[in-house]
């Protein structure tokens, strides 16, 4: 047998070797489940590896959050209810825990605002007691879609083993929110005057509502594979 044919063996499994290796570092199950924390909330996930290289994730985010919020010289108790369903595709360009996402959060997103003055306020540019403007209410809605691209690292689906970390930063990005603001209870609650200034109030908190026309994403969170 010369030496060529001897070494074709030899030559076969050296290329064999690194492919079998890659293979085995993206052994195992192509779904996973999981939870995360972060800037939209907490929440629970689910990914589908199509490939080393896509992955197609879904997820559902719940944020309940009750602040104290100034707007214009006026303390508002505000709670925040945030559901954010959404739809993502993270893209694994190195065949490795690196990822560029892209995808839509949906669902109803508000902040309930309402304050009970109990000193002189100006509402609108006008001076009011608080027995003339009695409770001040108010909605902030944001979209109900709001388009997402972010960056991060995600090893699911990149190494051995059933538990995967993933961290995430982007933003997402929505349509302008709308703003209602209602004032009930007072003397003065159904007066025309006051409700011309309750609307220039309510395109002054507009103003300082449009910030959240882009919102940070930040999460981190965990995965089992299977």
């Amino acid at each position: 047998m010369s030496l060529r044919l001897r070494l074709a063996p030899l030559a076969l499994a050296a290329c064999l070797i690194p492919c079998a290796v890659q293979a085995q570092a993206h052994d195992g199950g192509r779904f996973a489940v999981g939870a995360q924390i972060g800037t939209p909330g907490a929440g629970l996930q689910a990914q589908w590896a199509l490939s080393p290289k896509l992955v197609l994730r879904g997820g559902y985010d719940v944020l309940n959050w009750d602040r104290d919020q100034s707007y214009k010289g006026i303390d508002y108790d505000a709670k925040i209810d945030f559901k954010s369903p959404g739809a993502f595709v993270d893209l694994h360009p190195f065949e490795n825990g690196f990822l560029v996402s892209g995808g839509a959060y949906f669902g109803a997103r508000r902040i309930d605002l309402d304050a009970t003055p109990t000193s002189n306020v100006n509402v609108g540019g006008a001076v009011f007691t608080p027995a003339q403007v009695g409770t001040l209410t108010g909605r902030i809605d944001l979209a109900k879609t709001a388009p997402f691209v972010g960056v991060g690292y995600d090893n699911t689906f990149a190494l051995n083993g059933r538990l995967g970390f993933r961290v995430l930063a982007g933003a997402a990005f929505g349509d302008k929110p709308k703003v209602d603001l209602d004032a009930r209870g007072g003397t003065l609650s159904n007066d025309p005057v006051l409700r011309a200034r309750l609307d220039d109030e309510e395109r002054e908190i507009q103003d300082e509502a449009d910030k959240y026309k882009v919102l940070p994403v930040v999460q981190a969170g965990l995965n089992f594979r299977f």
